[in-house]
């Protein structure tokens, strides 16, 4: 702009010294204006023409007493400010060269007030002129940074500075437009256990660390993006060593996360953009449910070891109180010529004990039989009925059922049912110590059939409710602590459930949730 508006401005003052004939020294008035256009031509190549510009129009100005040459004083002012951003570098600049038209211009006219009132509003002119300079320029300079502000925050993720999805989906398209093969390396944060628990916000931790590992890691990248909560991606040019490059991202500063990962190369998976994000985003959705599986395999495999852990320190420790017994009575029957006859009973009982412990731990542990079929689930119901009243009559309790006259046909195994009502009806017996009622109900709920066995004990506390299907637990001086363990396992294995309710004082309640035949 000033390469053309201040020469325009010169060459104007110029034509009209002409028409006006003003000056007799035209000769160094034209040549002192030959020199002010030259510079400003020059200035680019040759930047030390600036520091005489202000000379030139001087001379011009003092030769061709032209008022007009205000303008020029005014373009000069812009030009020579433009690189300096701060008042105080623009304010003397302007003044002083203000102060030169103003000497200059009352040289060839009469000096009186007027005139100096003229040259005040000049030199305030130019002040204003500055004032307003600054202000367009600083609110030029506002307005583009607060639109790279805008751009920064549209296309970045506020959390990491990396690029937001709109961000990387730019990146894409234009690394697409330049005809340019990429790598895109999708990765997953499936969990941040172990990771800088000691921070207030661990979450945001992570994830800011996170990114700029991989920014750090991978410093070449066109773009790194984080979308999605905690997903990352990665453009890439095409590299050789980028499997290394992530496995030694993951080993080394991104140990401790469970991160699922997928490299794809474009176009060779796809020449169709939409496509080709597509097919890398299942690619990682299936690392991911490659890696689910095998935690899940971890995870079971471990809790099936602690319960075989569980179950043989309980069986260890079952076992080891009998044979104590049993070794002691041995070594009493030493004194007396190895006559075991005063504590044969006694010996015979923990045997009898062990051998018992054995059985319902090896019925516990050992695969379920499948002797499943169809059954009437009230003829089961009877017959728990005339096993368990005689049982009932002798402590002085009284048991009675009540089901619906509507047949009910499950697929069970019938004496593994009836095992779990006796069992659950016994222990009932053994919870009332007065004299009491066990009542059995059966009714329908849906599809299901539910089996309720209620008695009038001293119940449960509600601590114990969640450890009583434990194997081993036990509040009996000569229980195994199997019992409602394998009850739980063998309505497990019939695709039920069994639940407990009980109140201190009242009474216990436990029910057994059966799928109907369908």
């Amino acid at each position: 702009m000033k390469m053309v508006i201040f020469p325009l401005g010169c060459l104007l003052v110029i034509l009209s010294s002409y028409v006006l004939r003003l000056t007799p020294n035209m000769a160094i008035m034209s040549l002192s204006a030959t020199l002010l256009v030259a510079s400003i031509y020059g200035e680019r190549r040759y930047p030390v023409l600036r520091k005489f510009q202000w000379i030139f129009l001087g001379i011009f100005h003092y030769f061709s007493e032209l008022n007009w040459c205000n303008m020029l004083y005014y373009m000069l002012i812009i030009s020579m400010i433009q690189d300096k951003p701060r008042l105080t570098q623009t304010l003397p600049i302007s003044l002083l060269l203000m102060l030169q038209y103003t000497l200059i211009r009352l040289s060839y006219v009469p000096v009186d007030t007027y005139a100096l009132l003229v040259s005040l509003f000049d030199l305030l002119t130019s002040v204003v002129i500055i004032f307003l300079y600054h202000t367009l320029i600083n609110s030029e300079v506002e307005k583009r940074r607060l639109r790279e502000k805008n751009r920064f925050l549209t296309l970045h993720d506020p959390l990491t500075g990396l690029l937001n999805y709109e961000g990387y989906m730019e990146v894409l398209h234009k690394t697409v437009e330049e005809q340019r093969s990429f790598l895109l390396v999708l990765l997953n944060v499936n969990n941040f256990s172990g990771f800088k628990k000691e921070s207030e916000d661990p979450w945001c931790t992570v994830i800011t660390g996170t990114g700029q590992m991989i920014s750090n890691h991978f410093t070449e990248a066109y773009g790194i993006s984080r979308y999605a909560g905690d997903r990352f991606a990665v453009v890439l040019p095409e590299i050789q060593d980028v499997e290394e490059r992530m496995s030694s991202l993951l080993s080394v500063q991104l140990q401790g996360l469970q991160v699922s990962y997928s490299i794809s190369l474009y176009p060779e998976m796809s020449d169709s953009l939409q496509h080709f994000m597509t097919v890398a985003e299942d690619r990682l959705l299936q690392q991911q449910r490659s890696k689910w599986l095998k935690n899940e395999e971890e995870v079971f495999r471990s809790e099936r070891l602690r319960a075989v852990g569980e179950l043989a320190a309980g069986m260890a420790h079952e076992i080891r109180n009998p044979l104590t017994a049993i070794r002691g009575f041995l070594q009493l029957s030493r004194g007396q010529a190895f006559n075991i006859a005063p504590w044969y009973e006694v010996i015979m009982g923990e045997v009898t004990r062990v051998t018992d412990l054995t059985a319902e731990f090896l019925q516990f542990s050992k695969p379920h039989a499948n002797h499943m079929k169809p059954e009437h689930l009230g003829h089961c119901l009877e017959r728990v009925m005339s096993l368990t009243e005689s049982d009932a009559a002798s402590r002085g309790h009284q048991i009675t059922l009540e089901m619906t006259n509507e047949p009910v046909v499950i697929i069970m195994d019938r004496d593994k049912i009836v095992q779990v009502l006796i069992n659950l009806i016994r222990n009932a017996f053994e919870a009332m110590t007065d004299p009491g009622e066990v009542h059995m109900d059966l009714l329908q709920d849906g599809d299901a059939v539910l089996i309720s066995i209620t008695d009038t004990g001293s119940g449960i506390p509600e601590n114990s409710l969640s450890t009583i299907f434990n194997p081993f637990y036990t509040t009996k001086e000569e229980g195994t602590g199997l019992g409602l363990a394998l009850c739980q396992k063998i309505v497990q294995d019939h695709n039920g459930k069994i639940t407990v309710h009980s109140e201190m004082g009242v009474g216990s309640t436990f029910t057994l949730h059966l799928p109907m035949e369908t």
